[in-house]
């Protein structure tokens, strides 16, 4: 691996190649966000999960209003 003049990989060509492969990732990781972030912003809510449901014709109101009631006793002992 040694070149000519006996140095590692030709002087500063290596750290070269380690700057490039560096600036890549770098640009992969924010390119494609933190998986962790996304997942926050695409996570629903239960009671936005209800509020569609409802919206969607899957409950009637009477079931909603059962089951946000369920909701916001479960959410208050909690807090």
């Amino acid at each position: 691996m040694y070149f000519n003049d006996g140095n590692f990989m030709g002087g500063m060509h290596g750290l070269w190649w380690i700057f490039w492969v560096a600036l890549i990732g770098v640009i992969a990781f924010y390119g494609w966000g933190r998986p962790s972030e996304k997942r926050r912003a695409l996570r629903e809510t239960p009671h936005e999960i209800l509020r569609r449901r409802l919206a969607s014709g899957e409950l009637s109101t009477e079931q909603y209003e059962e089951r946000k009631a369920l909701l916001d006793r479960d959410s208050a002992g909690k807090a």
